[in-house]
């Protein structure tokens, strides 16, 4: 991309805005909904973010996914359940996020463990997606070779949407649901000119959140 397309970080001083400890509320969480309403006004989503875990040997993966809902419990995603992103969360529940929003020149870091949401929970998100996606959640075999190709795919959605075109509701596959990332240490990152950049790293100590500023 050319400086046409991308923020500048290296914009003369009062362009990009700073952060100040006064600026941050006490709880990471309040925090982060403020920055992702921000977010949510000029970036095209606002939600996507990476989610990276670990396999059993120690190797490090990530993939975007997209947050459903962050509260004072943690942020909440849904997926396959026998993809490897759930092999890996099964024997490592270590996981960590990283949303980005270059509008803003911002970021949010989140490391912690997840652990799957009650299916009650699974069951009220699934119900509130539309059925076409619904359809799609029951007929894709997550991160299985596709020998025949795109068309493997689609004869497995045609075959699924015509097993269920006589149900009104269609119920959550045992297979697809939801999990949640439980936050130990939630990073605030706001770009700066001459890449001074203002970083403050939350840390949970007991039942409160430690605050301190990072050297960029």
């Amino acid at each position: 991309m050319n400086s046409d397309q991308t923020p500048r970080l290296d914009a003369p001083d009062g362009e990009v805005p700073g952060l100040n400890r006064k600026d941050l509320d006490d709880d990471p969480i309040a925090q982060f909904l403020s920055w992702f309403d921000q977010a949510g006004s000029v970036s095209p989503m606002p939600e996507a973010m990476t989610l990276a875990t670990v396999w059993g040997d120690g190797r490090p993966d990530a993939r975007m996914v997209l947050l459903k809902e962050a509260d004072r419990e943690g942020f909440r995603f849904f997926t396959h359940y026998e993809g490897p992103k759930a092999d890996q969360i099964a024997g490592n529940a270590a996981a960590a996020l990283v949303f980005h929003w270059p509008e803003l020149h911002r970021q949010v870091r989140v490391r912690g463990t997840v652990g799957k949401l009650d299916a009650e929970e699974s069951d009220a998100y699934f119900a509130s997606r539309d059925r076409a996606s619904q359809i799609g959640a029951w007929a894709s075999p997550q991160s299985q070779v596709l020998k025949g190709g795109r068309d493997e795919l689609e004869q497995y959605t045609a075959r699924t949407e015509a097993g269920f075109i006589s149900e009104q509701e269609i119920e959550r596959p045992e297979h697809w649901g939801g999990y949640l990332l439980r936050p130990e240490e939630i990073e605030f990152w706001q770009g700066r000119p001459a890449r001074l950049h203002d970083r403050f790293l939350y840390r949970l100590d007991g039942d409160r959140w430690q605050v301190d500023r990072l050297a960029p």
